[in-house]
């Protein structure tokens, strides 16, 4: 018998862990295709996926990871080094700082966003001259 091939018993099938977990079966079966539910998940000798328990943690830790702004890459990152048996608490810890950074730059780039729209706003003219008119689709936001 292959050792990918397991019995159906002690294991929950795939609608069972999209109930528990709260995932839609699409999303779970993706994770798999992708690699994040290996240690996880086996095939049936009729080729079902077949999941132990430690799946519902494994999706639970996506789906916190995920809040968190990491991407399944860097989730799939983590889970390897897990599967490995190290603890992947630093390498996490890298991510959640570079995350920080991004979200930092993003907050400085929509900062400078919004200086431009209320500028734009505080010019604004609901009757723009015809001439300009005629040259823009919006001689609000077009400069001549």
């Amino acid at each position: 018998m292959n050792s990918l091939i397991i019995p159906d018993v002690q294991r929950l099938k795939i609608g069972e862990v999209a109930s528990q977990s709260g995932l839609p079966v699409k999303t779970i079966r993706y994770y798999e295709e992708i690699g994040l539910l290996a240690p996880t998940v086996k095939r049936s000798e009729s080729g079902y996926r077949l999941f132990d328990n430690q799946v519902l943690n494994r999706l639970a830790f996506i789906k916190r990871s995920q809040s968190f702004g990491l991407s399944l890459n860097e989730i799939k990152t983590i889970l390897h080094l897990h599967d490995q048996g190290q603890l992947p608490c630093g390498e996490v810890k890298l991510m959640v700082q570079q995350k920080l950074v991004e979200i930092a730059d993003r907050i400085e780039a929509l900062e400078t966003l919004r200086g431009e729209l209320q500028g734009l706003l505080s010019g604004w003219q609901d009757r723009p001259s015809a001439d300009r008119i005629a040259r823009t689709i919006c001689p609000n936001i077009q400069l001549d």
